[in-house]
């Protein structure tokens, strides 16, 4: 009777133990979630518009080719944006350099001297007066067209720097979204399949 007695009272103690672990346990889930709420934890940060950005760029382009790309980050156009403009500068300067030899060719027999490069058995081909002229007309447009090309080239320099830093800020996230909602009704017990167009400002 005396042994029964004592065991008794350790069973009772063991079982409220267990029993206190595991309500210390489930207690930590919350039971009462509303399954209509909905929290939204994404903040996003944006840096504020800067307006002044595309004129700054393309001024910066403006003075020297190249920069408004680099003041835009992006910097691999820059390369493009020199071979570009290099390109045209040296057809300018080859159509300009043989120009000039078939100009003084043809000045040099408008003086009556007949030991230009053109004339005879020389390196250069022989070419007759009106071939001078007509080369010298090839030569002068070939020039023109050169230089043209890469005004162009540069003009484009600063286009793009203008329209890449519109670009850059222009807005395109999740703020405008067109996405499918899904939501659980509890009154109905049932789901409701949608699509919601959402405008955040």
């Amino acid at each position: 009777m005396s042994n029964k007695r004592i065991n008794t009272p350790l069973y009772i103690l063991f079982f409220f133990c267990f029993y206190g672990f595991a309500q210390t346990e489930t207690d930590t889930i919350p039971a009462n979630i509303d399954k209509n709420v909905v929290i939204d934890s994404t903040i996003i940060v944006r840096e504020p518009m800067n307006i002044l950005a595309p004129s700054r760029a393309a001024f910066y382009s403006a003075v020297l080719p190249g920069l408004g790309q680099v003041y835009n980050k992006k910097y691999w156009k820059v390369p493009i944006v020199y071979a570009a403009l290099g390109t045209g500068v040296y057809f300018y300067l080859d159509n300009d350099k043989v120009y000039k030899r078939y100009r003084n060719a043809y000045k040099s027999r408008l003086a009556g001297h007949t030991n230009d490069e053109f004339y005879g058995d020389g390196p250069a081909p022989k070419v007759s007066n009106d071939g001078l002229i007509r080369a010298q007309n090839t030569l002068r447009r070939n020039k023109e067209l050169s230089l043209l090309i890469t005004f162009g080239i540069y003009a484009l320099n600063i286009i793009d720097a203008n329209v890449d830093a519109h670009l850059l800020q222009y807005n395109l996230d999740e703020n405008l979204a067109l996405k499918p909602h899904f939501e659980y009704n509890e009154q109905e017990n049932s789901t409701n399949l949608g699509v919601t167009l959402n405008f955040k400002f």
